[in-house]
């Protein structure tokens, strides 16, 4: 008897090769083979035939904010991870701050891990953070499996994880790239906010130029250099800046390390129809114009972005107020994001097959992930299940996420997640989820 389980397929899979007919075999939660559409079911397997949907590889969300423990009020592992199956990731990164305490040393990890575990609907790995005073931390937090190191620039937005000036970051960075970590980095220039104009208020426009693309411009300019000088590798989180992206192309043309990502409220929502007092699309770097939206879009297709991510975070809606200088940056998109990015990227002659690409390929290969990111054998059984072509409209209370506010209300998105596989287990479909599946994953050594 064949030790093949289950055999999944579908009239289109994509695959590494391209996409076609084909049948995927699943075995103790691994892919062995993609076969031929007409392959024979062996004895003892159950078939799952999707038909013409489109069986895509489990997308793997490198940038979310779980705020657990110490903000669940914000958000959790167990509402979080539901969200993230309902839109299709079996796999995401959480960011080291907005929990208490944050993610900057072995112990604290530890008391995070310990939260996510009996939570977790997916797999669920763990950025560090860099601090002023944690350069100690690094290498101890490396070896217990943290995919990286999270930093900001400039202020973080909570007391208890400082940004770095341009002396720490000198000292981090050598010590990171001493034993070949990632840095990742939310790059504003902190004298660049300060300068710009700060009238508060509920005026988009306001907020707009209290975040210029001057700030970005710098700070990445800034890190790229630290980068060049220590042959270390840097990622840059959340690009909203086309301004920088001649600057990113150069430096990779000379070699320098560095991976870019943007997000889908970057490529999907412009500046121009924010309403005023609507915070709910408030982020930090902000949405910006529909020009600039074009040069993301064309960077993505060039290979200069590399990725695209979620950056979900949430908070409480009371945080969400008319004022955007007062109220909580962060914008809530993980179940939403495979969809809104779809829409788009199909009006603009994308294929389905580079969405995969930057959302589930390209965040796996930045986090290390080799066993993720890809439908082919000897990967874990990671799928969605997506009616391309089927639409809806965004309901908040559909929402899996704590606070059910989001940006997205009443647009109408393209694509429907109809299942979700996290090893061969079924563990979302038609609304309905298992019960956690999810693994703890740490860097592979």
């Amino acid at each position: 008897m064949s030790e093949t389980e289950l055999v999944l397929r579908s009239t289109r899979v994509i695959t590494p090769e391209g996409t076609r007919a084909a049948t995927v075999a699943v075995a103790r939660g691994t892919i062995t083979a993609v076969l031929p559409y007409d392959a024979p079911v062996p004895e003892g397997a159950r078939l799952e035939d999707f038909g013409d949907d489109v069986l895509l590889p489990g997308l793997v969300d490198t940038h979310v904010h779980v705020n657990d423990p110490g903000r669940t009020e914000w958000e959790g592992f167990w509402t979080a991870t539901r969200a993230a199956a309902a839109g299709g990731i079996t796999t995401l990164v959480d960011m080291p701050l907005n929990s208490l305490p944050p993610t900057t040393t072995v112990d604290h990890l530890h008391v995070k891990q310990d939260v996510a575990r009996p939570k977790a609907h997916i797999d669920v790995g763990f950025w560090g953070g860099a601090l002023p005073d944690n350069v100690k931390d690094l290498h101890p937090l490396h070896e217990a499996g943290v995919f990286g190191f999270k930093a900001f620039l400039s202020p973080s937005g909570v007391d208890e994880f400082p940004h770095l000036d341009q002396e720490q970051l000198a000292r981090s960075l050598a010590e990171i790239a001493g034993f070949g970590g990632l840095l990742i980095v939310h790059a504003e220039d902190p004298h660049h906010l300060a300068a710009a104009p700060q009238q508060g208020g509920p005026k988009y426009a306001h907020f707009l130029a209290s975040r210029p693309r001057d700030a970005e411009d710098t700070a990445i300019a800034a890190l790229v250099a630290q980068a060049r000088r220590l042959d270390a590798r840097v990622h840059i989180l959340h690009l909203s800046s086309g301004d920088a992206l001649p600057l990113i192309r150069a430096a990779r043309a000379e070699g320098v390390r560095v991976t870019v990502e943007t997000c889908p409220h970057y490529l999907t929502l412009t500046a121009e129809e924010v309403p005023d007092g609507a915070s709910e699309f408030k982020c930090c770097p902000p949405i910006r114009e529909a020009a600039n939206q074009d040069l993301l879009w064309q960077a993505l297709a060039d290979g200069t972005i590399d990725c695209v991510v979620t950056d979900h975070s949430p908070s409480t809606a009371d945080l969400k107020t008319d004022d955007f200088a007062t109220a909580w940056g962060g914008i809530s998109g993980l179940q939403l994001s495979l969809a809104a990015v779809w829409t788009a990227a199909r009006e603009r002659g994308h294929g389905l097959a580079d969405v995969v690409r930057w959302m589930s390929t390209r965040t796996s290969e930045l986090a290390g992930l080799d066993r993720k990111g890809a439908i082919e054998a000897g990967r874990d059984a990671d799928f969605a299940v997506l009616a391309p072509d089927e639409t809806f409209t965004v309901d908040p209370a559909a929402l899996q996420h704590r606070n059910r506010v989001t940006a997205y209300a009443g647009r109408t998105l393209s694509g429907v997640v109809k299942s979700t596989w996290l090893r061969g287990t079924r563990i979302y479909a038609d609304g309905e989820f298992t019960d956690p599946q999810g693994q703890l994953l740490t860097r592979t050594p």
